[in-house]
């Protein structure tokens, strides 16, 4: 995992996960969503069958008997697991999963998959997450956000719940589901997800996770997320955004600054002609926006903002290809001046916008490594589906974490430990058989 870094044998095998995931967030979780099983003797009690689902997501390729045979044994060790019990059948975990519903997962992610950077390390003396490089802008954390789809088994069941991309003969082979989810940059950790059917569009489901931003976060993302509802959401959180402008915005200049960029008025579409006029002589005249007694033009009959000032800032990326082009990033975001407390420079929210590729790195840690490449989901009841979807998130959070924690412990970038290595000594350490059933 890189040369110097120390991690303690509690935090790998599947103590990476009981770690992260303890037995009284999964116990809280149960309880809220009224799942706990009736009878103290039962078989596959509801926190035995949500570490084992977690697990499941740690070997993608082996079966649930095969799964349970490994990890029952470390379970067991950390007094989830009782040694004079026979690991389970598939049949038996098939039905504990669907005794424990499609919310127990979600609201477990809820409880246990917070920010990681920030965090002291787990050695004394150890530094601050927050010191790795791309965890923070100055007071803001970086968050990206960005979507990616599933491809979950063809059974009616599921086809019916989420759907196939395309049609007739372009018809996808099998169901997909969409996951939008908010990362931490840094640290390439799932913060916030949303979970639907393919044709919920990336948007939509974004728009749900906005609410939920932090006024010490700052949020970045593809042009592709931008619309007038989603920045002026996302903006009342308080939270800074950094966003790129799609190509067809309009963005008037209202004030040029001295670093060169500039402040441009984005307008709710639905003012337009006088009111609109009105709206940017306003603001170029540098009158009061936020107050109704002001300029009323900029409130509807709600109440609410119909104009956010904004500012741009533009720049170069030279053509990787190197034929002389290159292409102009133009970005939005909410930190309008370029320095003081709540200020930021032109060059560094430029460098900032460059980490939300960090999360395509996280999609792809979890799709392509933990998952498998092109591996279709297990699960072909749409309750499990979710179940497999949230489990995936928190496998992949928890992991995440052991990593953030051992660059921390050894002042390194959490970037140059390689998640794959990382993944493979959990697997390799994930063993602890139970008692075999004949």
């Amino acid at each position: 995992m890189g040369e110097g870094v120390v991690v303690r044998p509690d935090q790998v095998s599947l103590g990476v996960l009981v770690a992260a995931v303890s037995r009284d967030a999964v116990d809280e979780a149960v309880a809220v969503c009224g799942v706990r099983e009736k009878r103290s003797d039962a078989k596959l009690p509801a926190h035995v069958i949500t570490y084992l689902t977690l697990a499941l997501c740690l070997f993608p390729e082996d079966d649930y008997e095969e799964v349970a045979t490994r990890v029952t044994g470390s379970l067991d060790r950390w007094g989830c697991w009782n040694a004079a019990w026979t690991a389970p059948t598939a049949s038996a975990i098939t039905q504990a999963r669907k005794r424990l519903g499609r919310n127990v997962f979600p609201e477990l992610f809820e409880r246990t998959c917070g920010p990681v950077a920030g965090k002291a390390g787990v050695s004394a003396g150890a530094v601050a997450l927050g010191t790795a490089r791309g965890s923070f802008l100055r007071r803001w954390r970086l968050l990206a956000i960005d979507g990616f789809e599933l491809d979950v088994p063809d059974s009616k069941e599921n086809a019916a719940e989420f759907g196939y991309a395309g049609s007739g003969d372009n018809r996808s082979a099998f169901p997909k589901a969409r996951v939008v989810a908010l990362a931490e940059c840094g640290t390439h950790a799932f913060v916030a997800a949303e979970v639907a059917a393919y044709n919920v569009g990336e948007r939509t489901l974004a728009q749900r996770l906005y609410a939920r931003l932090r006024a010490d976060e700052l949020l970045t993302a593809d042009r592709g997320f931008y619309s007038w509802q989603a920045w002026d959401t996302a903006q009342a959180t308080g939270a800074a955004l950094l966003w790129r402008a799609p190509t067809q915005l309009d963005l008037p200049v209202v004030r040029v600054l001295p670093d060169g960029t500039y402040l441009t008025a984005l307008i709710a579409p639905s003012i337009r002609g006088r009111r609109r006029e009105r709206l940017l002589a306003a603001a170029r005249n540098r009158e009061d926006l936020t107050d109704s007694g002001v300029v009323p033009e900029a409130f509807d009959q709600r109440g609410l903002p119909v104009i956010h000032l904004a500012r741009v800032i533009e720049y170069d990326v030279p053509d990787r290809v190197g034929n002389g082009t290159g292409e102009l990033i133009v970005v939005l975001s909410t930190i309008l001046d370029p320095d003081g407390p709540d200020g930021a420079r032109a060059d560094e929210l430029a460098a900032a916008y460059h980490q939300r590729w960090e999360e395509e790195t996280a999609n792809d840690q979890l799709k392509t490594h933990l998952r498998g490449p092109g591996r279709v989901l297990r699960s072909r009841l749409p309750d499990l589906v979710h179940q497999e979807i949230w489990a995936y998130l928190i496998v992949h959070h928890a992991i995440s974490t052991l990593t953030a924690h051992a660059s921390a412990a050894a002042d390194l970038d959490p970037d140059s430990i390689s998640f794959a290595k990382a993944l493979r000594l959990i697997r390799r350490t994930a063993t602890g058989t139970a008692d075999i059933p004949p």
